[in-house]
């Protein structure tokens, strides 16, 4: 479909982008102990760039970066990137909670949104289209995976998501589109979890896919396994400097 064609179709558009970058990496430690882990470069090209190159090729020009663990290290990157308003925030709970506490410093921003982790080489930016028919996540069908695997009905809404993967589904990949509606409510949400209830030790993709599943209408965002790579472990990182060579 023409880009023109594409648009109209889309209902909702991405103006903005928040991206998790709070995190320690322990997975990827050693390498981790000295460099927060979206900072890390494979094959040449640092994760956290990758990901913010795609975003500006697409027009997203107001991304609020969430960082905790060597946050200083950071700091380079609005002046690198001075043509976009690139705000950092720091989440003093990084090293006590999980990521909905991340979500929780930047609940102000949600809607009309892009969240993304920053644990991503970008392949196919296209794949950061701010157009957007329903809030959801990015998703690769697969037949057998130990991620979670969401179940859709036949026009790709969520009907379940199973934490411990299975087979024959859409694998969830952590970026996600929110339209204004769903922002609001995924902001009260992380308020009165975290906040009211201090729930800490969940993701924040625990409020919209158990939680409060209920509450939310999520469509698949369908996406190629070759679209990006994720770094979650050192096997991770030979596996995709291996695939370069």
């Amino acid at each position: 479909m023409e880009k023109r064609g594409w648009d109209a179709f889309m209902k909702h558009k991405a103006t903005k982008a928040i991206i998790m970058a709070a995190g320690k990496g322990n997975r990827l430690l050693p390498v981790t102990r000295t460099t927060p882990k979206p900072l890390i470069s494979v094959n040449g090209k640092i994760m956290i760039e990758s990901l913010l190159e795609a975003l500006i090729s697409n027009g997203i020009a107001e991304i609020y970066i969430v960082t905790g663990y060597l946050s200083g290290q950071f700091s380079y990157l609005p002046q690198k990137y001075c043509t976009v308003n690139i705000t950092l925030l720091f989440n003093p709970y990084y090293s006590t909670s999980n990521n909905i506490s991340s979500l929780y410093i930047a609940r102000d921003y949600l809607g009309n949104c892009i969240i993304a982790d920053s644990d991503f080489i970008i392949n196919n930016p296209k794949i950061l289209d701010p157009g957007f028919e329903d809030s959801g996540y990015c998703s690769v069908w697969v037949d057998e995976t130990k991620e979670w695997l969401q179940t859709t009905d036949s026009n790709g809404y969520v009907l379940s998501c199973n934490r411990n993967g299975g087979k024959n589904g859409w694998q969830l990949f952590s970026i996600s589109f929110w339209t204004t509606k769903d922002g609001e409510k995924l902001a009260k949400h992380l308020h009165q979890t975290f906040k009211q209830q201090a729930i800490t030790h969940i993701y924040w993709d625990d409020i919209p896919m158990f939680l409060h599943k209920h509450e939310y209408c999520l469509k698949i965002r369908p996406i190629s396994c070759n679209d990006l790579q994720e770094i979650d472990t050192l096997a991770d990182m030979q596996k995709a400097e291996r695939k370069n060579i």
